[in-house]
């Protein structure tokens, strides 16, 4: 995922120039879609992907889901792949929101839906069009925003009531606030990064409580 100003240091070096990301599997399976070269760019590797996305697999078919740092769209293009219905990207840098359009034009998909703008203050408002069966979070390391985003995600009503998160964080990051009711399913590390999957309970599981 792309990452800038407000956007996430490499864990390792990119090259000068546009990159690619390749689509790993579903019906658009080996395509590679050019990246905008940005500061700090640093896509999601295959290798957590293909673990993520097994996860993913029970919840994918249809779901709408949310990018919410798209930056090169990994995510988000992966799920549209494997049978999302519908996927909102949200992406800061112009530059890379414009190479996702180009993408999403060329892949021919049209469930999909880029804003261009800041993460948080979009998360500051309730969603037009209803909340979000999963959601990806891959905000920029060492930038703090990790917990602004998961509390904006609970308090702005953008999560269905059984939703899935994603969150990627890097490995030093220590502890941060889970909203109430979101339980870790599944997590991983690889190199430095630090990886989880979270369930939001459902709201009459809380009410029985």
């Amino acid at each position: 995922m792309v990452k800038r100003a407000n956007r996430k240091p490499s864990s390792t070096q990119v090259s000068r120039g546009a990159g690619s990301v390749r689509i790993i599997a579903g019906r658009w399976r080996g395509r590679k879609l050019v990246v905008q070269d940005a500061q700090g760019l640093r896509p999601t590797t295959d290798r957590v992907k293909e673990t993520v996305f097994n996860w993913l697999a029970p919840y994918l078919p249809g779901a709408r889901c949310l990018d919410v740092f798209a930056g090169s769209g990994g995510l988000g293009f992966e799920a549209l792949s494997r049978g999302a219905g519908w996927v909102h990207f949200c992406e800061q840098h112009p530059p890379a929101a414009q190479q996702l359009r180009t993408n999403l034009n060329q892949l021919g998909a049209e469930n999909a839906h880029i804003d261009t703008g800041d993460a948080l203050a979009i998360l500051a408002n309730p969603p037009k069009d209803g909340p979000y069966d999963i959601v990806f979070v891959d905000p920029p390391f060492h930038q703090g925003l990790l917990n602004d985003t998961l509390a904006a995600l609970e308090a702005n009503h953008w999560l269905a009531p059984d939703a899935c998160i994603y969150v990627e964080a890097e490995s030093d990051l220590g502890e941060f606030l889970v909203p109430a009711y979101w339980q870790c399913h599944r997590e991983k590390r690889a190199g430095q990064v630090h990886y989880r999957l979270y369930f939001r309970e459902q709201d009459d599981v809380r009410e029985n409580e």
